[in-house]
């Protein structure tokens, strides 16, 4: 009976407790909203047309029996929530561990080139898979760019992007199958490296990273403009 809701529970399932949380007073992201909101919508936007074009394609799909039957475009309602529920769990989790200092790497140069340098070549050699180069290139090209910048949550981060591959792997998990008779997303693993960790495509880690970074960028880029807006505005005050 609730098989066709099986995507929308998921999605449900892995905002609730983080959008709950947001409104404790010892973690209230609820207040970064004005800055995270615009953020996402962007990042959100951008994917969906990412989106929108491999399904027209063929490069992934949707096991219709797992959907509530609203479409937008050529996007089930459940695929457009993704890119709200997903981020906005991840970016609460980044958010509470960098309210409250906990480690982070103090030195990312390192891993930010190498990673990029790995994920060009495979870019590249792989350009006639679309799904390997176009995530790949763009999350390599992202990481130079932020390193370059110095970026200091760089080293947060990574940190707890490690922390939440485990939730990923459990609702990307069962969106390609895990548990399940067929999968609710399926790849055409012609346009990917056909390499599966269970049943999640390789490049669904490196592509769930780049929606997290420019999820992250976009939303402290906004945040410290807004508060370089007040800073300027407090002097102007106080000069008179």
């Amino acid at each position: 009976m609730l098989k066709e809701y099986t995507y929308l529970l998921i999605d449900l399932g892995c905002i609730l407790i983080p959008l709950l949380a947001s409104f404790h007073p010892k973690s209230p992201f609820y207040k970064e909203w004005k800055w995270y909101l615009p953020a996402n919508f962007f990042v959100a936007i951008s994917f969906l047309i990412w989106d929108a074009a491999f399904t027209a394609k063929g490069f992934w799909g949707f096991n219709e029996q797992y959907l509530c039957g609203v479409r937008i475009y050529n996007l089930p309602l459940e695929e457009i929530l993704f890119f709200v529920c997903i981020p906005y769990a991840c970016l609460y989790t980044f958010y509470v561990w960098d309210k409250y200092n906990l480690p982070s790497l103090k030195s990312t140069n390192w891993l930010s080139y190498s990673l990029a340098s790995i994920l060009l070549i495979l870019a590249v050699s792989n350009y006639n898979r679309a799904y390997t180069s176009i995530t790949f290139s763009s999350l390599a090209l992202l990481l130079l760019y932020l390193q370059a910048k110095k970026m200091n949550y760089l080293g947060s981060f990574f940190v707890v992007y490690v922390i939440i591959l485990l939730p990923f792997f459990v609702s990307n998990g069962l969106l390609t199958g895990s548990g399940l008779k067929e999968p609710i997303v399926w790849y055409n693993d012609e346009q990917n490296l056909g390499i599966r960790m269970l049943t999640i495509p390789v490049e669904d880690a490196f592509y769930a990273m780049l929606m997290l970074l420019m999820n992250l960028s976009v939303y402290k880029w906004l945040a410290e403009k807004a508060g370089g807006y007040k800073t300027t505005l407090k002097q102007l005050l106080y000069d008179q």
